[in-house]
């Protein structure tokens, strides 16, 4: 069956799309040449049934934060060729599936790896394999370059025009529930003080040097992300924005805001800061906005704003795991 769409009034027939701005074709023909790793082979489930990477595969979906999406019309000689899906592919061995899913992205779309803020991942496990989509946001504005012979063509789609296109089952099959979280955005806002005093380790002795570690281990969760059931929401794995609220002596610290936390120093009572960071962040619809604390008092004025809140124990679970 024929189908057809339009981006931006323009008409196309199925499996093509316009010369368009965002939209970039230059694709020679034949599979890509060259050594494999072992991972790019087909693994095979106990029924027979194939699926493409050995040790499991990864993609990624990155939006542009204006409503587009970065989507592949893969060459006809692929799986599923002549379909739109994501840039992605075999994870190679001893790789994790967002470094993948990048490593897939930059070699196919030439999407640069330090441009892509991670939002979340999601998981298609058959048992004997594992689909990862690891679903970011672009940091900073770039047009896809076809780098290598998987693409016949890359183009930011608006994402309410997504549907238009004939699209790989398994892509087509996530969308809908893809498309749906795009604008979540989870915060984390942390207690600092509250934190580091729930633990008798001695902190008060140095309580810069407490705070650095705090926010050390904040650090690093910014960079694995948390468990989505930690979050109360949808998928495998999160990665909320953070911000660390820091008072009294501990704005000695020598810890700075990093990719992903923002480090605030209150200028005077530390809940006052924590209620501003709350509500800034609910302002500029970020959702769940999730504040660490014990503190009864805070508790009330932060739930008032429509904020949840965890006790310090949920972030040092988290250091843990």
């Amino acid at each position: 069956m024929t189908r057809s769409g339009s981006l931006s009034g323009v008409v196309w027939e199925a499996g093509t799309v316009p010369d368009l701005p965002g939209v970039n074709r230059a694709t020679p023909p034949g599979p890509p040449p060259g050594p494999r790793d072992p991972g790019d082979a087909w693994a095979v489930g106990p029924d027979g049934t194939r699926a493409w990477g050995r040790f499991g595969a990864a993609g990624l979906l990155v939006d542009d934060g204006a409503g587009r999406v970065l989507l592949q019309h893969r060459v006809e000689w692929s799986h599923h060729g002549g379909t739109w899906g994501i840039p992605g592919g075999a994870r190679h061995q001893g790789e994790d599936a967002v470094t993948g899913a990048l490593r897939e992205s930059a070699e196919e779309a030439g999407v640069p790896e330090d441009g892509i803020d991670l939002r979340h991942t999601a998981v298609l496990d058959l048992g004997f394999w594992t689909y990862t989509t690891v679903v970011g946001r672009a940091s900073r504005p770039f047009e896809p370059i076809i780098a290598d012979r998987e693409s016949l063509e890359l183009a930011w789609i608006p994402a309410d025009q997504v549907d238009d296109l004939p699209l790989h089952p398994g892509f087509g099959a996530s969308w809908p529930s893809l498309r749906a979280a795009l604008p979540t955005t989870p915060h984390v806002v942390v207690d600092a003080a509250n934190v580091v005093g729930s633990v008798p380790d001695g902190w008060w002795r140095d309580r810069p040097g407490a705070a650095d570690r705090l926010v050390g281990g904040v650090t690093a969760l910014a960079a694995d992300g948390v468990p989505a059931r930690d979050l109360d929401l949808p998928f495998a794995r999160w990665w909320p924005r953070w911000t660390v609220v820091l008072e009294g002596e501990a704005r000695l610290a020598s810890a700075g805001s990093a990719r992903g936390i923002d480090v605030v120093r209150a200028p005077g009572a530390g809940d006052d800061a924590i209620v501003a960071a709350a509500d800034s962040a609910r302002a500029s619809g970020d959702a769940p906005v999730v504040v660490i604390t014990a503190d009864r008092e805070l508790r009330s004025r932060v739930e008032a704003l429509g904020a949840a809140v965890r006790g310090p124990s949920w972030l040092r679970d988290a250091f843990a795991s």
